[in-house]
């Protein structure tokens, strides 16, 4: 196994935070803020990534996102719906049986906050049109009946993912989101 080589800064130091200065990370503040770009570079690369992915469904899952934020933009959902309806599957590039909180969690600093709940739960939602096939409870979802989130996840999972699985719908590209993209995860808006 071969040793990784790092960048290292020259304008740090440290070598354990404990060592780390309010100057030091000053620096690391602004060069973090310069580089956050990046951050929609890797989810659209991501993103382009589930067009590997089809496990079985009549689309890969880039189509099936790309499908459910058309879906979004044209109900006329605003900026952030619509990115969390382009990203809601980019956890399965990492992880299907975990992707909702994956998909949520890379969401959560950049999006409101029912937004990322509805992300998070959106497979029960889902589920009200197929889990009755695998033995699950189609109303999964009235858990969650006294959110106030739950009308916008109903919404989102009923008019625009379920249905969102058509070869022939006629879909917008991923070139035609990339600036929602980069404007939303442009700066984060909590961090925790």
């Amino acid at each position: 196994m071969g040793v990784m080589s790092t960048k290292i800064s020259s304008t740090i130091t440290f070598r354990s935070m404990d060592e780390s200065t309010a100057e030091q990370w000053a620096v690391i503040g602004a060069e973090t803020f310069e580089h956050q770009g990046r951050v929609a570079d890797q989810v659209l690369a991501m993103l382009e990534g589930l067009g590997t992915i089809t496990d079985g469904f009549a689309v890969d899952q880039l189509m099936h996102s790309l499908q459910t934020a058309t879906r979004a933009e044209e109900s006329g959902a605003d900026p952030e719906m619509v990115v969390a309806s382009l990203c809601h599957d980019i956890g399965k590039y990492v992880s299907v049986p975990n992707h909702p909180r994956i998909a949520a969690e890379i969401l959560r600093p950049y999006v409101r906050d029912e937004v990322v709940q509805v992300i998070l739960a959106h497979q029960d939602f889902q589920g009200r049109h197929y889990y009755h096939h695998f033995g699950g409870d189609p109303d999964a979802r009235d858990k969650y009946s006294a959110e106030p989130w739950f009308s916008l996840a109903a919404t989102f999972a009923d008019e625009f993912d379920q249905n969102s699985f058509d070869p022939d719908y006629p879909t917008l590209p991923l070139s035609h989101f990339e600036p929602l993209v980069r404007e939303v995860f442009a700066k984060p808006r909590n961090i925790i």
